[in-house]
């Protein structure tokens, strides 16, 4: 298995955007959004990013979400996340345990983690409109940070 974006790495991502947001529940779009800029976040004038930038990476958009859903399935097995049917569609919400579980990893690469996803659920959820913002990404050159009509107010 690889272990560079696996369902496994990248539900541990998603459950640190999740247990930043709980109890508020977000949609796939959401977490695909949050986690790329959790892992870009310099290019949206935040923290140093996790990750190196790529070249490619509105490929990476097409991918994320995919491997995401496999990662979100791992949290739900775990019972760290469940889901839930909102009108809007199918939501997901950490669960008293994701939390805690997120606070027991104690590396710097977790410490940096879960200071990315505080800083993209606040900058971002849940008034960030995905369609618009992967539009916008998708089309930018790289280091162009996020132009602030992807922003709902």
């Amino acid at each position: 298995m690889n272990p560079l974006n696996s369902p496994l790495e990248v539900g541990v991502r998603a459950l640190a955007l999740l247990a930043e947001s709980h109890p508020e529940p977000m949609d796939l779009s959401q977490l695909v959004m949050l986690d790329y800029a959790l892992l870009h976040s310099a290019e949206f004038d935040g923290p140093p990013s996790l990750h190196p930038d790529l070249p490619a990476r509105a490929g990476e958009l097409g991918m994320k979400r995919r491997v995401l859903e496999q990662g979100l399935l791992v949290l739900i097995r775990a019972g760290l996340a469940g889901i839930e049917a909102h009108h809007d569609g199918l939501m997901y919400r950490a669960t008293e345990r994701g939390p805690a579980f997120m606070d027991i990893l104690e590396t710097p690469y977790a410490d940096r983690l879960r200071n990315r996803a505080e800083w993209a659920v606040n900058k971002y959820a849940p008034r960030i409109d995905t369609d618009t913002a992967t539009h916008d990404l998708i089309s930018r050159p790289a280091h162009t940070p996020l132009p602030p009509e992807a922003h709902r107010d």
